[in-house]
């Protein structure tokens, strides 16, 4: 078979600190805002918490050697805030233990020829920050902070690392966590979810405050460690992907709308302006001139396709509708069109019920295995019409969840022992056939 993606072409998986880690109260972490979510009844089908998980934290040489043993050249986590900083306010003390933990960790992945690729901030907000002023919610203070962090990450890995994310998934800080109240912290404005909380602002407010955090800490990046350090910084969307229903011209101005984003305009779009109103936060003009162009990079989260109407009710999803039927009854593929894609940061296919599937109906996986399958062909298709797709991470290495899974890697919660799953065995002869030696 004959290569068709380039040598350098990285490939690997990606996880989350809060969802493998565990060790929730060793090596002097503080808790996150996932701590105590986690711990209101009802807040969570099983009633679990991430206190053990996956045990990475405890079981990182072993989880190196598994993504050794799959041949990837790239791997994508998560550091954790409080784990690095326990209350994390730009005034409170640094964990040497956290630094110590995650420089030995990315070390090793260096030293078996893996690339780490660093994600800041994946949700789990120090529980110490909201205590004090609400996290997120509080402009004049999260952004220094959540700056302030960053920095400390720079001076004590960016020797190592060469490819930074600030951000995964804003939308679902914002929206899930403020808005509908199923992510920590839970805030919305139903009483019977949650004693405080305004679906309607906060959001919006949270989503500024990120989009902000994001802009001042990738300027720092560049002006101050990336001359010296080399590396580039910027952050992860979860988009998927938009496409018109038909060629009805509201059905072609909706699909547009659900992906218009401000991070390379430096501002809100129009229409996103017209449809929140006043309840938008408005960016001052020097805070535009930071956030326009502040990626280096497009990190792209996708799990689907979707055919996009005018017509939704839905604010947060850009008041459009979906569907995954054509006009003529069949059924949406994986097809896009980006041209301007360059690194696929998540794709993944969770299975319901796997935690009381047999060990070896859970190690075959098929849905899983026929969802990559897929996605890797329409990979294929897309750098074969000349689309300089970069990076690719598959999500995730293991499971991140006790009942509905991710994960090409079984684990046994009981021994904790990990299995390769067939998707795992698919992936690694997929990219070994197609990446030119």
């Amino acid at each position: 078979m004959t290569p068709t993606l380039p040598g350098d072409f990285l490939w690997g998986f990606a996880t989350a600190s809060y969802q493998i880690e565990g060790s929730a109260n060793e090596g002097r972490r503080g808790p996150s805002i996932w701590d105590t979510f986690t711990r209101i009844q009802g807040k969570i089908r099983d009633g679990s918490t991430g206190d053990v998980a996956t045990d990475s934290y405890k079981l990182w040489k072993e989880d190196i050697a598994v993504l050794k043993s799959y041949g990837v050249k790239s791997y994508r986590f998560s550091l954790s805030w409080s784990r690095i900083i326990p209350l994390g306010g730009r005034n409170d003390k640094v964990n040497r233990d956290g630094i110590r933990f995650y420089r030995s960790f990315i070390q090793e992945l260096l030293d078996n020829d893996i690339a780490p690729f660093v994600t800041l901030y994946h949700w789990d907000l120090p529980q110490g920050l909201h205590d004090q002023y609400l996290g997120w919610l509080n402009k004049d203070e999260i952004i220094k902070d959540y700056v302030h962090y960053a920095q400390v990450c720079f001076e004590n890995f960016g020797d190592l690392v060469k490819h930074w994310f600030t951000h995964n998934e804003p939308w679902c800080v914002a929206v899930l966590g403020y808005g509908t109240g199923v992510f920590a912290p839970g805030r919305c404005s139903d009483r019977a979810k949650s004693p405080s909380g305004d679906s309607g602002c906060e959001p919006w407010l949270v989503a500024h405050n990120l989009i902000l955090a994001h802009a001042y800490t990738a300027k720092l990046y560049r002006e101050k460690f990336a001359p010296i350090q080399g590396g580039q910084i910027g952050i992860t969307l979860n988009t998927n992907w938009y496409m018109p229903y038909d060629d009805k011209a509201e059905n072609i101005v909706a699909a547009k709308r659900a992906i218009e984003d401000p991070i390379y305009k430096g501002d809100y779009p129009g229409v996103l302006k017209e449809m929140i109103g006043g309840r938008l936060p408005k960016f001052t003009d020097d805070e535009k001139a930071v956030i326009r162009n502040s990626s280096d990079f497009f990190g792209l989260n996708t799990y689907t396709t979707h055919l996009t109407l005018e017509g939704g009710d839905n604010e947060w999803n850009g008041k459009v509708k979906t569907t995954h039927t054509k006009p003529d009854g069949t059924q949406l593929g994986t097809q896009s069109a980006a041209p301007w894609l360059q690194t696929v940061t998540e794709n993944g296919f969770a299975v319901q019920n796997e935690d009381t599937m047999s060990l070896e109906q859970a190690l075959q996986d098929k849905d899983r295995l026929e969802y990559y399958q897929q996605y890797t062909q329409a990979l294929l298709d897309a750098v074969k019409e000349g689309e300089d797709v970069k990076g690719y991470f598959a999500w995730s290495t293991s499971a991140d969840g006790y009942t509905i899974r991710f994960g090409v890697t079984y684990v046994d919660y009981g021994t904790l022992k990990r299995y390769p799953k067939e998707s795992s065995k698919f992936l690694v002869q997929w990219f070994n056939e197609h990446i030119a030696k």
